[in-house]
């Protein structure tokens, strides 16, 4: 083992690709919210606790007023929790559709260099091989029908 070479980035293989990035991050949001349940628990635990803790003197809603910073710093950690964990499940997708992207970007590129250039060169229009008799009614032109009212009868049957 050469010590010159240079070290790949632990996971350098995974952010190479989208199923092994989804995975990764899937994993650390089952931990995540496994830790999630465990403070949800402590948080009860510590509510019902802190609210039984009375001192000599103090009236009902005590207990309850020195509980509230604790509880309320306990909720901000499950709500901050909450959003990691949803932000893992955002960049899972958001990593799938960049692959997409790039796959179509590549695709609209090509797509707008033919555009292009059939701009450049736009197909010449051919003209009928048999031009149609005058005397002939044309369906398919517009232009080929009676120019007045008093040619109507004239080409009628």
């Amino acid at each position: 083992m050469n010590t010159n070479e240079p070290k790949a980035a632990p996971l350098s293989d995974v952010a190479q690709s989208p199923e092994a990035t989804a995975r990764y991050l899937a994993d650390v949001q089952r931990v995540l919210l496994d830790i999630g349940k465990n403070l949800e628990t402590l948080a009860i635990e510590t509510r019902v606790h802190l609210r039984r803790t009375h001192v000599e003197g103090d009236r009902w809603y005590h207990a309850r007023m020195r509980a509230m910073p604790v509880e309320k710093a306990l909720g901000n950690v499950l709500k901050n929790l909450h959003s990691l964990t949803e932000g893992l499940e955002k960049s899972a997708y958001k990593r799938r559709a960049h692959d997409e992207a790039v796959v179509n970007t590549l695709k609209g590129r090509k797509e707008k260099e033919l555009e292009r250039q059939r701009k450049k060169n736009p197909p010449t229009l051919q003209a009928a091989p048999n031009p149609p008799q005058q005397g002939a009614r044309n369906e398919n032109s517009g232009y080929g029908g009676p120019t007045s009212i008093y040619d109507l009868g004239r080409e009628s049957a």
